[in-house]
């Protein structure tokens, strides 16, 4: 198995070029293999599409990844956007899609109705890739309606992969249905094994087959035991799951936390601190000395 870890940041990143720049060549230089942005339209975050095109000039050779809103985005503008980053940063492209937060103001402002936005996942999912392969597609749906479109220029990966999340039933079979790999987020070593088999077994009955490579984590950490506002927040963003049982603390739990991942065979990692750290540099050295020999 091959093991990456990529840094992840939402409201965490630096909010200017100077601080983002340098951000993204620490990153880089002290060996994690991509930086990665969340899409939360309501928090105080960084656009990712603009964010990663800036990196990609600034940086020529880190990934770049998001977890990005699929419901809410006109299909083939976003096929020609993603198609585009991806042939500006010759092909360093790394794309999760997901369906966005169930709960307001979040969930209003993505503009698609929570029953509708597995749905529109499920449409629009196999039009991206017939897009990005350079066929020229009919397609009339729900939550898409045009005839002869084709998307130029092409990405340079081709295929152009694209990874979702979720661990409710519906998103697992969704990524066995459509997806090229599973990055799920707040969740267990124990849960994954099992969400696995289910995501394993709908790609069997689509006729297809996913990556052993493919499957990996969005892991939140923490410094310091989590304050009792932080549980809430937490348990909040996903019910019925104890985020202490979830959320390691300290460099040393987030590096058994993962050993814990490697062993039911997830070996892609998005490691993010759940404050925003008083010195990103510092941060990186520490975590890189605690989790980067894991790489293989």
């Amino acid at each position: 198995m091959k093991v990456r870890v990529g840094v992840g940041m939402g409201a965490t990143a630096p909010g200017d070029g100077a601080g983002f720049s340098r951000l993204v060549d620490d990153i880089d230089g002290l060996g994690f293999d991509s930086i990665w942005l969340p899409e939360v339209l309501t928090a105080p975050t960084l656009d990712p599409l603009a964010a990663l095109a800036f990196a990609a000039a600034h940086n020529s050779h880190l990934k770049l990844g998001t977890t990005l809103l699929l419901p809410g985005r006109n299909l083939v503008r976003v096929a020609k956007q993603l198609s585009t980053l991806d042939l500006l940063s010759g092909g360093r492209l790394l794309i999760t899609f997901v369906p966005g937060i169930p709960r307001q103001p979040e969930s209003g402002a993505v503009g698609v109705a929570g029953p509708d936005k597995g749905s529109m996942m499920d449409e629009t999912l196999p039009v991206l890739r017939r897009l990005w392969a350079g066929e020229r597609v009919t397609h009339h749906g729900a939550f898409a309606d045009f005839e002869e479109v084709a998307v130029a220029p092409l990405p340079v990966q081709r295929p152009l992969e694209f990874w979702t999340g979720g661990m409710v039933p519906a998103a697992l079979r969704r990524c066995g249905r459509f997806a090229d790999g599973w990055l799920p987020s707040s969740c267990t070593p124990e849960e994954v094994a099992a969400a696995r088999l289910v995501i394993d077994e709908a790609a069997e009955q689509a006729g297809r087959v996913i990556s052993p490579e493919h499957f990996g984590v969005s892991l939140a950490y923490a410094r310091r035991p989590l304050e009792p506002k932080t549980v809430r927040a937490l348990a909040a963003a996903r019910k019925g799951v104890d985020p202490e049982q979830v959320v390691p603390v300290g460099l040393d739990g987030l590096r058994s936390m993962i050993e814990r991942f490697l062993e039911v065979g997830f070996s892609k990692f998005v490691v993010r601190p759940l404050e925003s750290p008083g010195s990103w540099r510092a941060e990186l050295e520490a975590l890189a000395s605690a989790v980067l020999d894991l790489q293989a």
